[in-house]
């Protein structure tokens, strides 16, 4: 696959059954895609992108509002999850240029920060961080939870716990 083979763009309507083929084939069940399904039904979805080649779906990533109830009141943020690429494309750099989108579109956005929880050493590449994340409460192990500031210090001395909607079942 040539990188100008690989078109991101925003998520269609008539994308929906793709897009749930892409997360079950990724993950190899359907609780993303049925994560997908219910975050667009509750209306919580502020970026859904998908990565398309010759025609193909490939690649999706969703990003959701959050909030962090904070002693300030609650913080509004955004969860990236999920992110998802067919088996046969991984490792070519499609959910990076999915994530990086991502980030993209929601800074043009205005929001302030991003929580992901997810493998360390993929996640960091983009800026996210565990110690960002260490004031945070969530039923996550604190080893794979992490924060990117969308905008300087956006976490600094924020204390409380994620809200997550209740498509997460959280």
């Amino acid at each position: 696959m040539q990188a100008e083979d690989l078109v991101i763009r925003p998520e269609r309507p008539d994308d929906e059954s793709a897009v749930r083929a892409v997360n079950e084939a990724a993950f190899g069940r359907s609780a993303e895609a049925d994560l997908v399904d219910r975050l667009r039904l509750d209306g919580a979805v502020l970026v859904s992108l998908v990565a398309e080649q010759d025609g193909l779906l490939v690649g999706h990533v969703l990003f959701s509002r959050i909030s962090i109830e904070s002693a300030a009141g609650p913080l509004p943020s955004a969860a990236l999850a999920p992110l998802a690429v067919l088996p046969a494309n991984q490792r070519r750099g499609i959910g990076g240029r999915l994530v990086d989108f991502g980030l993209g579109s929601l800074r043009r956005q205005g929001e302030r920060s991003v929580l992901v929880l997810g493998h360390p050493h993929y996640y960091q590449r983009f800026g996210f961080s565990i110690d960002s994340a260490r004031m945070l409460i969530v039923p996550f192990p604190a080893e794979a939870f992490m924060a990117l500031e969308m905008v300087p210090d956006a976490l600094r001395g924020i204390r409380g716990a994620v809200r997550y909607p209740a498509a997460f079942g959280l």
